[in-house]
């Protein structure tokens, strides 16, 4: 990991124009947090003079990157304080409850690996109960208004080894599914849809020789030696894989180009360009017609784009709503890009959930309206088609948590645009 923070080089380029804090959602909730301007390029240079120096109020930061979206210099700042947070925060072991909280949240693949099992219907309705619930919020500090993802009965990667791989061999090109801990665990129907698409575009799908969770929990609550070494398992089976490296998810996306050489120091830039989300990478390829779509012609749905902060951060928001807008019988609504709270595993801890709540209000009420004003405007098509009313409607996005957050926060489903994409299609 980086002993010093990667952003001192262009720390002098911040012109303390404080388009940072304007943008920061945790500065407009808590004024306990100092803001991005403060805690990354001010704070840095207190950090440099003294390397003692540590703001405990750091732990606030969302890592949303929305500081660095609005900087008009290219400063650094989500990843200045994610450095601070690792260098004088890091969690080498399990110390307190709250350590094993952390831990426990953060680590994935131990969990997911132990749940997502035939027991999983067992552990999902113990996690359900108010029991539980109290128990964890009174020891661990797990909040007990959170409502936790459910686990599968069966792992993505048992599923497609099973029912999938062999199949995958009879098409002559090929693409590298990173499927994340999300797919893999909790919802193996993403995986499935995204092996729908990529089939239907006429491309086969492999797995990594070997994938591990991106780290970015990890990283975030602490323990970013673990972090690096997943990270290095993942770009040695990224170098390895056939073709380009597809995934669903931005945050995992974003993790693996973005923060593992910025914050965990590892060097990726022989591999970055070839890791991108599907439909960055397919939205060309079908606007230049490179690849052909066919789409059911009874396909109905109203949806409303969430962009997710780590979508923003890439810009890659684009080229998924261009898919969407493809879809005949897609509605589409674009909404206004706000941040949702709950920070990966941000949101789930007591002492941090009314932050999050807070925080996700402003996009709660966006969604609210834009499934108010759907139902009410009259469906687009020929006379005769269903009332508006009877149209589904879903919220957009590529964000895991932030699919957990609105979902439990508003009651509306949402769907990934690759499942929207798979339910779209008219193949056999």
């Amino acid at each position: 990991m980086q002993e010093t923070s990667i952003s001192t080089a262009n720390l002098e380029q911040c012109l303390k124009c404080n388009l940072c804090t304007l943008v920061c959602p945790m500065l407009a909730v808590n004024e306990q947090y100092p803001g991005p301007k403060k805690a990354g390029p001010d704070g840095e240079r207190y950090r440099i003079k003294d390397p003692e120096y540590y703001d405990y109020a750091l732990k606030f930061c969302l890592n949303c990157k929305r500081c660095e979206v609005a900087c008009p210099s290219g400063v650094k700042i989500g990843d200045m304080i994610q450095t601070a947070r690792i260098k004088y925060g890091s969690q080498s072991k399990v110390r307190s409850l709250h350590g094993l909280r952390d831990w426990t949240l953060a680590s994935t693949d131990f969990v997911g690996g132990m749940t997502a099992s035939p027991l999983a219907p067992v552990a999902n309705g113990v996690l359900k109960t108010g029991v539980a619930k109290a128990v964890l919020h009174g020891t661990l500090g797990v909040d007990k208004h959170r409502t936790f993802p459910a686990y599968s009965s069966q792992k993505f990667e048992t599923w497609f080894r099973k029912e999938a791989q062999q199949a995958q061999e009879s098409y002559d090109k090929k693409v590298s599914f990173f499927h994340g801990c999300y797919a893999n665990y909790n919802y193996p129907q993403l995986g499935k849809d995204f092996v729908k698409v990529l089939n239907a575009a006429g491309y086969g799908v492999q797995l990594l020789d070997k994938e591990k969770c991106c780290g970015i929990a990890l990283m975030s609550n602490g323990f970013a030696a673990k972090a690096a070494r997943q990270g290095r398992t993942n770009l040695e089976s990224i170098r390895k894989a056939a073709g380009p490296v597809l995934t669903v998810s931005s945050s995992c996306t974003h993790m693996m180009r973005e923060e593992y050489p910025e914050v965990l120091g590892l060097p990726n830039e022989d591999v970055k360009d070839n890791i991108l989300l599907l439909t960055r990478w397919l939205y060309p390829k079908l606007a230049s017609g490179e690849v052909k779509l066919n789409f059911r012609k009874d396909f109905r749905m109203k949806v409303a784009y969430h962009t997710a902060c780590h979508m923003q951060r890439m810009g890659w928001q684009e080229f998924s709503i261009r898919i969407l807008r493809m879809i005949p019988g897609l509605e589409l609504t674009v909404m206004e890009p706000y941040c949702c709270g709950i920070s990966g595993t941000f949101g789930f801890k007591k002492e941090n959930y009314k932050y999050s709540q807070a925080i996700g209000e402003l996009l709660f009420s966006e969604i609210r309206k834009a499934k108010d004003a759907a139902v009410s405007r009259p469906s687009a098509g020929s006379p005769g088609a269903e009332p508006a009313s009877d149209i589904p409607f879903v919220v957009a996005t590529e964000c895991e948590t932030c699919k957990w957050q609105i979902e439990m926060s508003t009651g509306i489903p949402v769907m990934n645009p690759v499942s929207i994409l798979a339910q779209a299609l008219d193949v056999e």
